[in-house]
């Protein structure tokens, strides 16, 4: 969502990083492009206008730390003041002594706020919750079914009452006392603009069941109508925070940087795929981490995590310490790092990775292609690929649909992977050191 703004952010501190000396005039300029900067990325005036009043104010007057140069100081209060207009501190549900916290969902039709429910009853189970989806959204004649069948699918109950938005709410708070469910997300209707009908149902469906969390769920591809948006909810219903949708997209990131100087609310969740696991708090730090081209270490962390048992996590500590790494330890690898989201996404989260290779378009089909080409084989080609000959390679070739030259391709880049490691000394180098791989190493992705 950020890549524009972080390209003309990064252009502009490559001439400022190593200076030995700012004067205001430097900073007049550097915070002029960087103005610019922002309004080009559809960030609001008035948040634009006070986050470079600020910037300049600490910038001029700041206390230079004896480690940093005076353009990586200058950095840091860039990264510090993008941190505070994303929020500062990162935002969490409000919950309720006497359960079931009660979190209403609201959004203009097409914001993604429904999907936005599925996703969110997801991470709360996960997490250990137990939630119940209620559909209170009669006015599209689909959004309750959409909302029954994401609740199939991340395996939580669901609840809705034909009859009225308001009843359904409100039963929907007594099936979850019933069942015994601790947190209940209630989708109500949206609309193609902001009207007063829409905004008397919501302070219906609210006066009904007094919810813990009332949530605006705002698509990022708005821009800064996501603003206007916000501020009308706010002003009408009364906001808790904010949940950001497709912010994977084609996007300018204004939204993300205004909503909360402008409403006084976090942003509390964002969307960050179209896939159900997709989706996870949102972190104003992390954010600016990645605005500025830092990566996203923790949430990297987190992932790989969530996506590797501890039985695995030693299996592959084992093969890093033995070099006994084969293809079918790759091919198992290379499954549990898709559970963590596309290959695109993963390498946006590394710090320190050139912009050619963050912004290089890595298909995820290709993961899929390789997949294809290992499965081919025979378990014990797999463990012994020097048992491939030509006639094996044609059959393999053959099995993933592709090309033999493909399969050469991908022997040849994991045999030398494979060298690498061995010599290395199982994966550690001087001092018991554990030397690490480069998404460039990989079989399959060298030259992306």
């Amino acid at each position: 969502m950020f890549d524009a703004l972080s390209d003309r952010l990064e252009g502009i501190f490559s001439r400022v990083r190593n200076r030995g000396r700012l004067s205001e005039h430097d900073i007049d300029e550097v915070t002029r492009e960087i103005r610019r900067a922002l309004l080009e990325a559809d960030v609001n005036v008035r948040v634009a206008r006070a986050f470079i009043d600020r910037l300049k104010e600490r910038a001029i007057g700041a206390d230079l730390s004896k480690s940093l140069s005076p353009g990586q100081q200058f950095i840091k209060i860039v990264h510090e003041e993008l941190v505070q207009t994303l929020g500062g501190q990162t935002g969490k549900l409000t919950m309720s002594p006497k359960p079931p916290t009660v979190v209403m969902l609201a959004g203009l039709q097409g914001s993604g706020k429904t999907t936005a429910a599925g996703k969110l009853a997801r991470l709360l189970k996960s997490q250990g919750l137990q939630p119940l989806l209620v559909g209170a959204d009669l006015q599209r004649p689909a959004a309750v079914e959409q909302l029954r069948v994401l609740a199939e699918r991340v395996d939580v109950p669901f609840f809705s009452d034909p009859s009225d938005p308001v009843v359904s709410a409100r039963a929907g708070i007594e099936e979850a006392q019933r069942l015994g469910r601790n947190v209940v997300i209630v989708d109500t209707a949206g609309r193609l603009q902001i009207d007063v009908e829409l905004m008397e149902e919501l302070r219906d469906i609210r006066d009904a069941v007094t919810p813990n969390n009332t949530l605006l769920v705002v698509d990022a591809m708005t821009g800064q109508e996501a603003v206007n948006v916000a501020t009308a909810f706010h002003e009408t219903v009364g906001l808790d925070g904010v949940i950001l949708t497709k912010i994977d997209g084609d996007a300018r990131g204004g939204a993300a940087l205004s909503v909360k100087e402008v409403v006084g609310k976090p942003i509390l969740f964002a969307g960050t795929g179209e896939k159900l696991d997709e989706f996870e708090a949102f972190h104003p730090d992390r954010m600016a981490d990645r605005i500025l081209g830092m990566g996203d270490v923790m949430t990297l962390i987190e992932k790989a995590e969530a996506a590797f048992d501890t039985e695995q996590k030693q299996r592959a500590e084992q093969i890093l310490r033995e070099g006994t790494f084969t293809l079918e330890d790759f091919l198992d690898q290379m499954q549990q790092v898709k559970k963590m989201g596309s290959i695109q996404n993963v390498i946006g989260m590394l710090p320190g990775m050139p912009k050619e290779v963050r912004k290089a378009e890595i298909d995820d089909r290709e993961i899929t292609r390789i997949e294809a080409i290992i499965q081919s084989m025979t378990p014990a080609e797999r463990r012994k690929p020097d048992l491939i000959n030509g006639s094996r390679r044609g059959r393999i070739a053959k099995g993933a649909g592709v090309n033999s030259s493909d399969v050469n391709n991908l022997l040849k880049q994991f045999k030398q992977v494979q060298q690498m490691m061995r010599s290395m000394g199982g994966g550690r180098g001087k001092k018991g050191k554990r030397s690490g791989l480069s998404l460039g190493d990989l079989p399959g992705l060298q030259g992306r």
